[in-house]
């Protein structure tokens, strides 16, 4: 369609001026659930990532075929194929980290960002489209949860991916590796973007 964004928009747009978790406010379950550390942080979302990806190509690739009644039916399967291959995969090659995980693998299924990406991009534009499209939103979410890991695990525990990068005089910030750090660090940080984006939108209305 004419109207619908270039594959490079779509990429450009999914990174940071639609960034999943920043701007959209969509998979906001795993992203305070899982960025106690860098590496679960990672994990989660390299197999979002690979959900992401696959099923938007996929949808692409279907999207002359889909019925208006059925397409969310269709959506949730495809989905649900890809993250059955993820879990299976963690389970057999990182078993550790598919414990540490836990629940959190299987409810990408639910995951309202891939979702609405099968929606918004997949099913009514080409595959090479869809794919760059998967590819920016899965790189946003990526960057917000590792922005939110980075920032809990420092100030939590001095460390990050395990070295420590604080002095070891440093006193953990226990309540940053809990729940309401989670929250906490969300919302700073989600603040901080949003001032950023209205200082430059000032600037260049100014300009």
């Amino acid at each position: 369609m004419a109207d619908q964004p270039t594959a490079t928009e779509r990429f450009i747009q999914g990174i940071l001026p639609e960034n999943p978790v920043y701007r959209q406010l969509l998979g906001l379950c795993p992203t305070l659930a899982v960025t106690n550390g860098m590496k679960p942080a990672l994990t989660m979302a390299a197999a979002v990532a690979f959900v992401l990806i696959c099923a938007n190509i996929v949808t692409s690739l279907i999207r002359n075929l889909l019925k208006p009644h059925l397409r969310i039916v269709i959506f949730t399967l495809t989905i649900a194929t890809f993250v059955t291959i993820a879990d299976r995969f963690l389970a057999a090659y990182l078993y550790q980290m598919s414990k540490t995980l836990g629940p959190y693998i299987p409810l990408i299924i639910v995951n309202c960002l891939i979702i609405c990406r099968c929606e918004v991009c997949a099913s009514k534009q080409s595959v090479f489209t869809a794919a760059s499209d998967g590819v920016g939103q899965a790189l946003g979410f990526g960057l917000a949860l590792l922005s939110i890991a980075a920032v809990r695990e420092i100030l939590g525990t001095g460390m990050f991916f395990g070295y420590r990068v604080l002095p070891s005089v440093w006193p953990d910030w226990v309540i940053m590796m809990l729940p309401p750090g989670a929250f906490l660090t969300l919302g700073l940080l989600l603040g901080a973007v949003n001032w950023i984006e209205i200082r430059r939108s000032r600037q260049s209305g100014g300009s």
